[in-house]
């Protein structure tokens, strides 16, 4: 006759003893710090303005009917008192471009507010001066395809060709500061109720050198002149752009920590 042991209760962890811990790792996200995928964010942002105007057409397409309505205004008015278009037709020209430009820059960061995407655009994983730059981006694209309209009809009411090469140039300069400072305040206005009023009150004094330089650029190249003697109001675009450009870069994320 076999016995069998009784079987032996496995011991009790003891009450104090603590639970396994799990080994932390911390989670990151990986963003990548290369050009390219810093790159990759500002397009994104960009990309993501244009496929939402394209859906839309809320700005631009108020910007081509403001701007040739306001050409035809302008050519319709000069027509009765002044002798030459040429003698106008440069100020026309900038002024239109500085007005049109303004209902863009009030759209870029409104727009924003308006779908309720605001928060989740500032909580996106993406350095703020790649949201900057890709604003600067989707606005220059909408402006200069807005020019590139009203050129043409500028052309037909006034009948003076400004599809010049220099003036074209003038025209890529001028409108790529008037959006980088555009831009940035923009965003800088934002947060208030009467952002549409403000920006062109804050936008516009600021723009005076862009637009004198622009105007006697202009005039220079319809006039015929040679390019030494309007050279200087092209150096005066390429240092406002590089001045703007920079101080926007460097104050961008600043305006956002208090949003």
């Amino acid at each position: 006759m076999t016995v069998s042991s009784p079987v032996q209760p496995a011991p009790e962890p003891a009450p104090d003893a603590a639970p396994p811990r799990l080994e932390e790792t911390p989670v990151r996200m990986r963003l990548g710090n290369r050009p390219a995928s810093y790159f990759a964010k500002v397009w994104a942002v960009a990309r993501k303005d244009l496929r939402a105007e394209l859906r839309a057409k809320e700005s631009f397409s108020t910007m081509v009917t403001f701007g040739a309505l306001a050409v035809l205004v302008f050519g319709l008015a000069f027509d009765l008192r002044v002798p030459e278009a040429k003698m106008v037709a440069p100020g026309v020209l900038w002024v239109v471009i500085l007005f049109t430009g303004v209902l863009g820059m009030n759209r870029s960061f409104g727009a924003e507010v308006d779908r309720g995407s605001l928060a989740a655009l500032l909580l996106a994983p993406v350095d703020r001066s790649a949201l900057y730059f890709g604003k600067v981006i989707a606005n220059t694209l909408f402006l200069l395809a807005t020019e590139l309209l009203i050129l043409p009809v500028m052309l037909v009411i006034l009948d003076i060709n400004v599809l010049q090469p220099w003036i074209l140039v003038g025209v890529f300069l001028g409108t790529l500061g008037y959006v980088c400072v555009g831009t940035l305040f923009g965003a800088l206005t934002v947060g208030s109720r009467a952002r549409e009023s403000m920006l062109p009150i804050l936008l516009l004094p600021v723009m005076v050198p862009v637009f004198m330089a622009g105007v006697g650029l202009t005039a220079s190249v319809l006039d015929g002149r040679e390019v030494a003697d309007f050279q200087r109001w092209l150096w005066i675009l390429v240092a406002y752009d590089l001045v703007f450009v920079t101080v926007a870069f460097m104050v961008f994320d600043l305006i956002w920590e208090e949003v």
